[in-house]
């Protein structure tokens, strides 16, 4: 058995053992009614305890004896309130068996192996969950798991629209549990990662309603955020307050500033929602552990990527010397701020490296929902952009990446150009040239 699920059922049983104690501290008041009605929940809790542990370790068990002798006395007892010195006797004798009911759930039930499950959604993302899952897998106690999400698109009115699962996307050394097959309610498990943190809080996309982080903390002992993008040392205030830092109990910073920023704005939230405490400890909620990301970029080099034909044609030039490949990354804020100027950016930046693209080839990799966005949010753009792209690739100048690995394309280039973002934070790790896109400049 879990050792989280151990606890609750211990913790149930002491609850059990208050109920005594009340119960004979007001034997000879005239609150009969009260404890029948005590007796009745108690009774039912001590039958759902058993259930658990049945569902867990089987029949047969010891403690599940003790529940069901547990359940006959708290009958006998319910029927001779009214002779307190019976009553008296068997709430002793109550008392003596939830001390054992709990030794035995401690002693005689084995723990069971740690039961460790990641639940990303997006290949892409994947990274910020990759060293952490390297590390897991090397704990010999430990039976880890990676099941992948579906998640949905938007539709206008927050309903869910078409689903999206990538479970085939990620790498060929992740061993990857297909999410219909994993039902956390009956696994129980010990920790779970998550890097979505939005649950119903997205307007463009949902992962799957069953997952959602309110969802999970009901049947995992620990459920850990590790965000799924890096910042340069502070966090927008904006994903401070979501469900995913809400309903975990361990989220994953990379600094001091950036621990004060999500504890700060809780700490508004509480005030503002009358909640103080409801989501934990604050101050032992946030742990500066830095991001996975940094990790996966600094392991990863153009000896140990493979580069598509089309792409590597697209690099070296007829004598066999390299190009300079520029990573031109594009994302959605700047989009939504900036609207038709921030496509005409995008023309113009296109146009600059076709000219160009005799020395230089374009690794362009727009945010891997910049298409769902648009046609969601700006669907009077979302025409224009697909011109865009469809321009872009029948030129045939450069490479468009809209494949999950980020890092293939940081080993790969020499400089990056683009947004302001998690992208450019983690190519700045490299020490590479890291220019920042301006759409206000022309």
């Amino acid at each position: 058995m879990r050792v989280h699920i151990k606890n609750e059922l211990i913790e149930i049983i002491k609850m059990l053992s208050e109920a005594n104690d009340f119960i004979q501290d007001n034997i000879e008041t005239n609150i009969t009614d009260q404890i029948k009605e005590l007796l009745v929940n108690c009774q039912q809790s001590a039958i759902e305890v058993g259930e658990k542990i049945e569902y867990f370790e089987g029949e047969g068990t010891v403690a599940v004896s003790m529940l069901e002798e547990y359940c006959e006395l708290v009958y006998r007892l319910s029927l001779t309130l009214d002779d307190v010195k019976k009553a008296r006797k068997l709430i002793k004798l109550l008392r003596n068996l939830l001390q054992r009911i709990i030794n035995s759930i401690t002693y005689d039930i084995p723990v069971s192996r740690k039961e460790v499950v990641f639940f990303p959604y997006k290949a892409s993302m994947w990274d910020s969950m990759e060293s952490v899952w390297e590390a897991a897998c090397k704990d010999p106690d430990c039976d880890v798991y990676v099941v992948p999400l579906p998640y949905y698109d938007k539709k206008t009115d927050g309903s869910l629209n078409k689903m999206h699962y990538e479970g085939n996307e990620f790498p060929d050394y992740v061993p990857v549990t297909s999410w219909e097959k994993y039902a956390v309610s009956e696994r129980c498990p010990d920790i779970a990662y998550i890097h979505n943190p939005y649950d119903n809080a997205n307007r463009v996309t949902s992962i799957h309603p069953d997952f959602y982080a309110k969802e999970l903390k009901k049947y995992v002992g620990l459920l850990v955020y590790i965000p799924y993008f890096i910042t340069q040392g502070d966090v927008p205030t904006h994903f401070c307050v979501l469900p995913g830092t809400l309903f975990s109990d361990k989220v994953i910073v990379t600094t001091e500033k950036e621990k004060n920023t999500y504890i700060n704005e809780l700490k508004k939230f509480e005030t503002e929602n009358n909640c103080s405490g409801k989501f934990g400890n604050l101050e032992e909620k946030f742990l500066i552990l830095g991001s996975p990301k940094v990790d996966k970029v600094l392991s990863t080099t153009r000896d140990n990527v493979t580069v598509p034909k089309e792409w590597h044609d697209l690099i070296i030039k007829p004598d066999g010397s390299r190009k300079k490949v520029i990573l031109y990354n594009t994302t959605i804020q700047p989009l939504l701020n900036h609207k038709e100027e921030y496509l005409d950016k995008i023309q113009e930046v296109l146009n600059f490296f076709y000219e160009k693209r005799d020395e230089y080839t374009l690794l362009w990799r727009p945010h891997p929902l910049m298409e769902t966005t648009l046609s969601s949010m700006l669907p009077g753009l979302y025409e224009r952009y697909k011109k865009i792209l469809v321009e872009y690739n029948n030129k045939a100048f450069g490479i468009y990446d809209e494949t999950a690995d980020i890092h293939r394309a940081i080993a790969l280039s020499d400089a990056y150009y683009g947004d302001k973002g998690s992208v450019a934070v983690l190519y700045k790790e490299t020490g590479k040239p890291c220019m920042i896109q301006n759409v206000k400049v022309k």
